[in-house]
C-alpha cells in the first residue's frame, strides 16, 4: 500500500519533558522526529501531538514544541490517544485514512494507539526511527506486536519521499536540506 499526503496526518505522542531523559538514545529519537516533523510540516500533512497528564509530566519538550507551531494539541490521561473525545473528533475532522506515528513509549501509548486506530479501520505507520521506550527490548517488542496486528513499519526517510513522490514536488528542496 502506498502512502499519498493528501490522505494522511500524524500523531506525535507524549514528547513530554519528564519522558524524554529517561528513552534510551533520547537525543537520536529527538533528533529524528524533528526531521520527521519539519518535513510533515513542509508537506502540510496535518499532526496532531498529545499530551499523558501534562500536569505530572509536563509540556511537550520545546525541541518538538518548535517544529509543530500548527499542529492539533491533545491532552489525555489514558494510554492510547484514541481514549480522548478530543483525539477522536480532531481525527475525524482531518478526514484522512492515513496515520502516522510517532513517539514515546513504543510498547505502551504508541502501541495502544495503533491498535485502537487499526481497530478502528485506520491504515496505521509506525515511523521506526521516531519512536523510543526505556528499555530496547520494549520498544522492539512494542514495534512487533503493532507490525503483527497491521500496522505498517518505515522510517522518516522512508516515508518523507513517499509522500513526496517525485523530486518535482514543491517541498523537495526543503526536505533534501532535511535530510543531509
Amino acid at each position: 500500500m502506498r502512502i499519498n499526503a493528501e490522505n494522511t496526518a500524524a500523531v506525535a505522542i507524549d514528547f513530554q519533558k519528564r519522558l524524554l531523559p529517561v528513552m534510551h538514545a533520547s537525543e537520536d529519537l529527538v533528533r529524528s522526529a524533528r526531521i520527521l516533523l519539519s518535513g510533515l510540516n513542509a508537506l502540510n500533512i496535518p499532526v496532531i501531538v498529545s499530551r499523558q497528564y501534562p500536569k505530572g509530566i509536563g509540556d511537550t519538550i520545546s525541541e518538538i514544541k518548535e517544529v509543530t507551531t500548527n499542529a492539533i494539541p491533545c491532552e489525555k490521561l489514558t494510554f492510547s490517544c484514541c481514549g480522548s473525545e478530543t483525539f477522536n473528533a480532531a481525527l475525524q475532522k482531518l478526514g484522512k485514512k492515513n496515520i502516522l506515528i510517532c513517539g514515546v513509549e513504543a510498547h505502551v501509548c504508541v502501541l495502544q494507539t495503533a491498535l485502537d486506530l487499526l481497530a478502528a479501520g485506520y491504515n496505521v505507520a509506525l515511523v521506526t526511527d521516531c519512536i523510543g521506550s526505556r528499555k530496547t527490548h520494549d520498544r522492539e517488542t512494542g514495534i512487533k506486536r503493532a507490525e503483527r496486528d497491521g500496522a505498517l513499519l518505515v522510517t522518516y526517510e522512508q516515508i518523507l519521499f513517499e509522500l513526496l513522490g517525485a523530486s518535482t514536488a514543491p517541498a523537495f528542496k526543503t526536505i533534501s536540506a532535511l535530510l543531509r
